[in-house]
């Protein structure tokens, strides 16, 4: 069974676009959106099954150039 996790991405100033294009090509999210606030980016993505989640967001995501900070939650059962 995936895991369901939502992260919330903070990028540095003028580099939202980019970001999202960059974790489009990647193909690792369900969804992703633009967002208000404190946060710049929201991506649904689904962790598969046996993963460690941290070191799958870490391995494929945060090395992305202008990403400043980020806040993954995790998910327990859909209603």
């Amino acid at each position: 069974m995936t895991t369901c996790v939502f992260v919330q991405i903070r990028c540095k100033p003028g580099t939202t676009y980019r970001v999202a294009e960059e974790i489009a090509l990647r193909e690792i999210h369900s969804e992703l959106y633009s967002t208000s606030g404190e946060y710049d980016l929201l991506m649904k993505l689904y962790i598969p099954s046996g993963e460690d989640v941290g070191k799958y967001i870490n391995g494929h995501f945060v090395d992305i150039d202008g990403v400043e900070r980020t806040l993954t939650t995790m998910t327990f059962k859909a209603f």
